[in-house]
């Protein structure tokens, strides 16, 4: 009885497709971010060269570029008429995925930049007074900043998961196609259904706890297997 009523309250907005969606989108768009902001981040404290700091400005004034600046960047360049339009990009979870890339690298990015300017040169000097080769020291970087790195990620995820403007922008909102979990919601305050929307978003936030919990839970196996 309580699987009807609730099929009953949002099948109009059609919940199960939005979750399903979401969950793609999220996990997809942050794990593509999460390689190329870590190794991008890495490299930028690694390397000098000229025009760092320019590089390192822009990358910080992306962190907090407006997600719908992105969202219509990107429904340009899908568009029909765009450079990517023969990729047929624009409205679907793919092309959603992109904007969601392009918004959560540069958090991503700049946060293990700053993690690593912090922790990466005093590993390096332990691993050379070690004798320790190139990748042995990179592989020892990531260990030392694994808990940094997490917190980056989830962060990133945080922010894909949240996202409304511009995945609307790029993917239209389409129900059972397009339509994200935050954009169901848009979509019922703009028809006056407050609790239909509320109730969704209880479901966003506990969908992102149960994630949260099962990263912490393989965080503390890993931490225990440390101590073997």
């Amino acid at each position: 009885m309580l699987k009807t009523m609730i099929e009953e309250i949002f099948s109009d907005v059609g919940v199960y497709d939005a979750i399903r969606v979401t969950s793609r989108m999220a996990v997809t768009s942050t794990f593509i971010s999460a390689v190329l902001g870590i190794v991008l981040g890495l490299a930028l404290e690694r390397f000098s060269f000229p025009g760092k700091r320019v590089v390192v400005r822009i990358n910080r004034t992306l962190m907090g570029v407006p997600p719908v600046v992105v969202g219509l960047i990107v429904y340009m360049l899908t568009m029909r008429r765009g450079p990517l339009g023969k990729l047929e990009l624009l409205f679907t979870v793919e092309g959603m995925i992109l904007a969601q890339t392009i918004i959560i690298t540069p958090i991503i990015c700049g946060m293990i930049y700053t993690y690593g300017n912090k922790t990466a040169p005093a590993v390096r000097v332990f691993a050379k007074t070690m004798g320790a080769g190139k990748l042995q020291t990179n592989l020892l970087i990531l260990r030392e900043m694994k808990h940094e790195i997490y917190f980056a990620i989830v962060s990133g995820f945080g922010r894909s998961i949240s996202e409304v403007g511009a995945v609307m922008l790029v993917g239209g909102n389409i129900k059972g196609h397009t339509r994200t979990m935050t954009t169901a919601i848009s979509l019922l305050k703009s028809q006056g259904i407050f609790t239909e929307g509320l109730t969704l978003g209880i479901l966003l936030l506990v969908m992102a706890f149960l994630l949260q919990c099962l990263a912490d839970f393989f965080q503390k196996e890993s931490k225990e297997n440390e101590n073997y």
